[in-house]
């Protein structure tokens, strides 16, 4: 059996752990960063949209090869089919911007990290974990032959659910509630009203979530939908279809693609560090509980789990309390406004589609060209008094 001796493992080559990898190699680590694709980045696994912003804070600059789309604003839709168009340039719009290619930006990140350093390992399946002196030992499945790479710290950026995680002894499992059901297709053929935003269509459409059209060319784009199990008895598969039928824009576009895959909405998970391992990304739980959208904070997680992992490895300390500081930072600039996005999505979730409708007609009314937390909450109290019930303490 071959074996690997490295510093660092990242599992998982998604835009958390190539970040990761990267991160970590560029303050003088050795990494090794496997990813059980043969493609990585293929297939996708969600809409493809991100901020801006958040590219550039993270020091990524944007390239057209990997940028589908830009878009300059969204498309609020009620039941009653009313629609609230919201601006970029009068409005903060998370995950919003640009619509990624992601199996081009995937390889991209990927191919930053073996820049820095990084030795990537594709097609390589992690099988299994377990814990020796000083570090771990992951068994896994590489090109049909069994290795085994010993590091003395692995970052698990595997998914929801983390297997690695699990195997690591964290709790790393997102409850079934918090579990959004997701389908999409790539379609051609759209006839959109304005290409250039993404749009949200809410309520009994997409109970539990909502149905979304992110536009990636003149008559392309991705529909997709996420919907919670314990909001309906119908699959997210037959809601999307018939959405699809029904929605002047998409029924005469036809698919060339489908994804599927669970986006865990229930917030950070607490035990995304103990002894020799760091979780990041999807696998713990870096999912905006609001919007579903991720890009973002898993790349962010993953740039300060990769520094905070070097350093790790200069101390020569791969404790617990020496990785600390992963928690530390990520709760200070990822998760501390996930607890208000948490109660705004229970409040959302608890407007009937009559509701919802007397909320856009408000909005309509109103010309909204420069608007704030604040003002937001008072046009939603007018309308809906449970909303200063919900939402008054938070922002």
């Amino acid at each position: 059996m071959m074996e690997y001796k490295t510093d660092i493992l990242v599992v998982g080559a998604g835009p958390s752990g190539s970040l990761a990898a990267r991160e970590a190699s560029k303050n003088g680590a050795d990494v090794i960063l496997i990813d059980l694709k043969s493609e990585i980045g293929s297939p996708k696994r969600c809409a493809e949209g991100v901020s801006k912003q958040g590219l550039i804070d993270l020091g990524i600059q944007p390239d057209p090869r990997w940028i589908a789309r830009k878009s300059n604003g969204v498309r609020l839709v009620s039941p009653d089919q009313t629609s609230v168009w919201l601006s970029e340039d009068t409005i903060e719009l998370p995950e919003s911007g640009y619509i990624l290619e992601r199996k081009v930006f995937d390889k991209h990140m990927a191919m930053d990290a073996a820049r820095a350093g990084a030795k990537i390992m594709i097609k390589t399946r992690a099988t299994g974990l377990k814990r020796v002196d000083d570090g771990i030992v992951v068994t896994a499945e590489h090109m049909g032959e069994e290795i085994e790479i010993f590091a003395h710290i692995v970052i698990a950026a595997d998914g929801p659910g983390s297997r690695i995680g699990r195997w690591a002894g964290l709790d790393c499992n997102t409850k079934f509630d918090n579990m959004e059901s997701c389908v999409q297709y790539e379609m051609a053929g759209l006839e959109m009203e304005n290409n250039n935003v993404i749009q949200l269509y809410f309520g009994s459409v997409a109970p539990g979530g909502y149905t979304w059209i992110f536009p990636k060319g003149e008559d392309i784009a991705n529909v997709g939908i996420g919907v919670l199990k314990t909001h309906t008895d119908k699959t997210a598969i037959e809601h999307l279809d018939e959405f699809i039928k029904n929605c002047p824009e998409t029924q005469h576009a036809q698919p060339v693609e489908i994804n599927v895959g669970g986006d865990p909405v229930g917030g950070v998970i607490k035990e995304r560090y103990g002894d020799n391992i760091l979780v990041v990304g999807d696998a713990a739980g870096f999912v905006n509980p609001l919007t579903g959208g991720g890009i973002n904070s898993a790349l962010e997680s993953g740039a300060y789990a990769g520094i905070v992992a070097a350093q790790a490895i200069s101390d020569k300390d791969y404790s617990k309390k020496n990785l600390k500081e992963y928690e530390k930072l990520t709760d200070e600039h990822i998760g501390k406004n996930y607890n208000k996005y948490k109660k705004a999505k229970e409040y959302l979730l608890s407007l009937s589609d009559e509701e919802l409708d007397k909320i856009a007609h408000e909005f309509v009314k109103v010309d909204i060209d420069e608007i704030s937390p604040k003002t937001l909450i008072k046009m939603l109290i007018k309308v809906s008094p449970k909303a200063l019930l919900k939402l008054g303490k938070l922002f």
